[in-house]
């Protein structure tokens, strides 16, 4: 039986926080298991809103580094840099010309991007570069967060376009989602997605927070009045949250912590939970510390020269499919 193959991306910033750790790479981490593995630095698409070309380089960097200390291995898992390996582009250009452009305004990420960093090109066919990157490698598989489905659903659009036109060439890839941390969302507003652009820096959680950093970000969490600890994202949205956290670093299910804590009060379930995250995070913390910018250049540098040959060989089809080649 052939193992199912599967792609994911993550794209190079700072403030590498909880929120990609819990919503990718434990997730890419536990795939090497059962599938053949290719990830990615997608500095491509980062380039679509502004940023400083100096901190680019380190970002991207310390992403790679990241999803290393997060426990991906180059010897299991295929893992590289986007921008080197050209021929995502090339496949992003022929999925353009099939591509409907009343297809890529409707993308809810394109609407919310443009109104903060302006229209452009790029971010418009961001989907179509995403499209390429999965179907490059003629994956079954991707996991994505609630976030990526309006993406991930285009790609199969696409993929079906692609192989009625030109013939069976690209198997249509399935949505891989886990159950519990799809959307690990804000400490400070549990209604919103963790993200690195919050001007809040308590909304998250990073890698690399030491020990009292955790402690304070996750005793300021906002939660509600009350003081029964229960799941309950409707009327609990901060508690249900942490409990979500708290379930995932200590590896208990939700329903026997809520048995312990409902009444212990907010304050000793907090400070409880944040042991549990820097307990289930010192590991990342120090692998961090100890692979060197070297170490990691040179990982990325070895995948994108395998990662070439199998786009080599791969674009082969593709080209013959649309009369290229």
């Amino acid at each position: 039986m052939t193992t199912k193959r599967v792609f994911s991306g993550v794209q190079p910033t700072g403030n590498v926080h909880i929120g990609n750790y819990i919503g990718a790479f434990r997730n890419w981490v536990s795939m090497q298991e059962d599938y053949d593995c290719i990830y990615n630095v997608v500095d491509l698409h980062a380039m679509t809103t502004p940023y400083e070309p100096a901190n680019f380089r380190s970002e991207r960097i310390n992403m790679a580094r990241s999803v290393l200390a997060s426990g991906v291995d180059a010897e299991r898992s295929l893992l590289y840099f986007q921008s080197d390996v050209p021929h995502h582009a090339e496949l992003a250009w022929i999925l353009s010309t099939i591509t409907g452009i009343g297809q890529l305004e409707r993308m809810t990420q394109y609407k919310e991007k443009s109104d903060r960093a302006g229209q452009n090109l790029g971010l418009l066919s961001y989907p179509v570069l995403m499209a390429a990157d999965i179907l490059l490698y003629k994956v079954h598989a991707v996991p994505v967060g609630d976030d990526q489905t309006q993406h991930l659903e285009l790609t199969r659009d696409v993929a079906e376009r692609f192989n009625h036109r030109f013939g069976e060439v690209f198997p249509i890839p399935e949505r891989i989602t886990p159950e519990i941390g799809a959307r690990v969302m804000s400490l400070q507003d549990p209604f919103s997605k963790m993200s690195k652009s919050d001007s809040n820096e308590k909304s998250r959680i990073l890698l690399d927070d030491p020990p009292d950093a955790i402690l304070k970000k996750v005793k300021s969490a906002v939660t509600d009045s009350d003081k029964y600890v229960r799941y309950d994202w409707e009327e609990k949205a901060g508690i249900s949250n942490l409990l979500e956290l708290f379930s995932i670093f200590s590896g208990r299910s939700i329903d026997s912590l809520v048995e312990e804590f409902h009444e212990a009060g907010y304050g000793v379930f907090k400070i409880a939970a944040a042991e549990a995250i820097t307990e289930g995070l010192a590991t990342v913390r120090e692998r961090m510390a100890s692979i060197e910018d070297g170490d990691v250049m040179k990982i990325m540098a070895d995948g994108a020269a395998v990662a070439r040959e199998k786009a080599d060989e791969e674009m082969k089809s593709i080209r013959a499919a649309v009369g290229l080649g």
